[in-house]
């Protein structure tokens, strides 16, 4: 058995030997509990069938507990400093692959059918750079990926604002984008302690497991998405408010707008955050047709 990387000590020998510093830039916080990294692959569920993508492996401490875990793992690193790092520190795993590119510029779908020829079973691991957790998750559900789902760990924030239920302050489009692809649970919360450098913000692990078809049918998925933003452009406002001003050509389609609300049984003082996702496929099917 090898030596864990992901000790106080090893990580600090790491980083020693090769003068590595942290770029702010890039949001780098590197694990240094494996106890937590054995509980984020274990809520993977990863099978010796299975293969994992991971994206910023850092030095490789989730890297080698996916490697131990499953048939293949594929990592993406945009920083080339950390590229001769993990080939020391991953070199007892020839099942791991990394591949230097930015995940939001990468085709992802297309590196899959190269690296994963024969694995049917694939989910998405890691620890998220906290600055753009965010596009990175909607890029791999936008892409329809075939992915079964994905394990992760992001600013305690953003997990709350993903997994929340309508009516409540941290529900919103995010909250909706997540939810319409895929069944979002927060699986657990993590001190600031177990990484360097320590953020400044709480994190949490969530698991989001893909629906086999959308949690809703809509006329056109664009457009739905255009609808939940516009309704909680300012969380204050009414829906009939938030839509005209923020719809394009809303302010001359006001009564078109007031008409769809009405056909789809939705008041118009209400605000976004009390829709539920039905609500919001209804709502935007009705207006669709006033703006195509």
């Amino acid at each position: 058995m090898n030596r864990d990387i992901a000790t106080p000590v090893r990580t600090r020998d790491i980083l020693e030997k090769y003068g590595f510093s942290f770029k702010k830039s890039l949001g780098q916080n590197f694990l240094i509990d494996t106890n937590i990294l054995k509980k984020i692959v274990s809520f993977a569920e990863l099978g010796e069938e299975s293969g994992a993508i991971e994206i910023g492996p850092g030095i490789g401490a989730l890297t080698e507990h996916l490697a131990r875990s499953s048939k293949k793992v594929v990592a993406f690193e945009i920083d080339q400093r950390l590229l001769p790092i993990l080939e020391e520190t991953l070199s007892p795993y020839s099942n791991v692959k990394i591949i230097h590119q930015d995940v939001l510029k990468a085709d992802v779908k297309k590196v899959m059918s190269q690296e994963f020829e024969h694995i049917e079973d694939v989910m998405v691991v890691a620890n998220l750079p906290y600055y753009v957790t965010t596009p990175i998750i909607m890029k791999l559900l936008e892409d329809h990926l075939p992915i079964r789902g994905i394990v992760c760990m992001l600013q305690k924030e953003v997990a709350d604002r993903i997994s929340a239920k309508p009516g409540t302050k941290d529900y919103g489009s995010l909250s909706i984008a997540v939810q319409y692809y895929t069944e979002a649970e927060t699986v657990m919360t993590v001190p600031k302690t177990v990484f360097i450098p320590q953020p400044n913000v709480d994190s949490a692990v969530i698991r989001l497991t893909k629906r086999e078809t959308p949690a809703v049918k809509v006329e056109d998925e664009r457009f739905f998405f255009m609808v939940t933003k516009a309704s909680f452009a300012q969380r204050r406002k009414t829906l009939l408010n938030n839509l005209t001003s923020q719809l394009p050509d809303g302010k001359q389609k006001k009564e078109d707008i007031l008409t769809a609300l009405e056909s789809s049984g939705i008041e118009p003082s209400r605000r976004g955050e009390t829709l539920t996702l039905e609500e919001f496929a209804r709502l935007s099917d009705a207006l669709y047709r006033y703006f195509h």
